[in-house]
């Protein structure tokens, strides 16, 4: 069995046994519509690996450095002729070392909260829980009006940022946001990216007495859910109280449909408070929870 960077000509390979990874659910492996480009664009910050049983594809997945300590994987699919034979863990293995040698600290991962067997090899891989969130999608309205003051153009960096350092959803959500290139990934959210996002008008902050809230928008990107869609993705929002939450997903609404998104994706603390309040703000939040994990790879230092 090879162990090797992932080619282009794998495709074929790797597609025939994820089309169909959750047969039980209406659920399609987004792998197939990736592969091509991760190959394509994988460097020293981000390598996807295939196992190579010679005329097959044991196994899949993806490696990313999301910063100079933070390691991220994704797509571990092992093909069903091969399970049992520890598979999974060698290529876990293999984004643990390629992470290590670029100075990662930690490695986490995301998985759906109905994959149990995801999340029980997850465990058994090394990963211990970190967080639960789930995704909001508020619907992009040109028209969607604040109960109270929202402030994008001059938005203040340092007021969300105190906000955010002192918000119950950081401490839930362990100071983690999404990534900025990355949909599915969660990276510490820094006072850089605050600040980045403030000189190019992305930041949106409540204000009423004092910082009430903010969210942070990512980018906006096609993805192909129902035909080719523009999705505004934030990088996370957080509230003080229900009033301030339906400021802030007015804000969303109007700043998404401002960049021309049919939809969005903004991930809210798994908590009973801000899921609920995310409802009642017409956040329409997903139907269920994700689950993120992290493995420490410090111990073999």
């Amino acid at each position: 069995m090879d162990l090797r960077p992932a080619r282009e000509d794998d495709f074929d390979a790797v597609a025939a046994f994820t089309r169909e990874t959750w047969p039980d659910r209406a659920v399609d492996d987004y792998l197939p519509d990736v592969f091509d480009a991760w190959v394509r664009e994988d460097d020293e910050r981000q390598r996807t690996f295939v196992l190579d049983a010679g005329d097959d594809i044991a196994g899949v997945i993806q490696g990313v450095l999301l910063s100079p300590y933070e390691g991220w994987a994704q797509g571990l699919r092992v093909n069903p002729d091969y399970r049992g034979e520890g598979r999974g863990r060698e290529l876990t293995e293999a984004v643990f070392g390629w992470a290590r040698e670029r100075g990662a600290t930690v490695v986490r991962n995301l998985v759906f909260s109905w994959n149990a067997p995801s999340l029980g090899l997850s465990r058994r891989l090394g990963f211990a829980p970190c967080t639960e969130m789930r995704w909001a999608h508020p619907d992009p309205d040109p028209s969607a009006s604040a109960p109270l003051r929202v402030v994008s153009d001059g938005a203040n960096p340092d007021a969300a940022w105190r906000f955010w350092t002192e918000s119950d959803a950081r401490t839930h959500l362990r100071g983690l946001a999404v990534a900025p290139d990355y949909s599915w990934a969660l990276a510490d959210l820094t006072r850089e990216r605050v600040h980045a996002a403030a000189d190019d008008g992305r930041l949106l902050v409540v204000r009423d007495g004092g910082t009430r809230g903010f969210a942070v928008r990512n980018r906006t990107v096609t993805r192909d859910w129902d035909g080719n869609e523009r999705c505004a993705e934030y990088a996370v929002a957080a509230w003080a109280d229900p009033e301030a939450a339906s400021a802030l997903f007015a804000a969303v609404a109007h700043d998404a449909a401002s960049v021309d998104a049919d939809r969005t994706r903004v991930p809210i603390p798994e908590t009973v408070g801000a899921v609920t309040d995310a409802a009642a703000a017409r956040g329409h939040p997903a139907e269920n929870p994700e689950f993120v994990l992290s493995a420490d790879l410090t111990g073999s230092d």
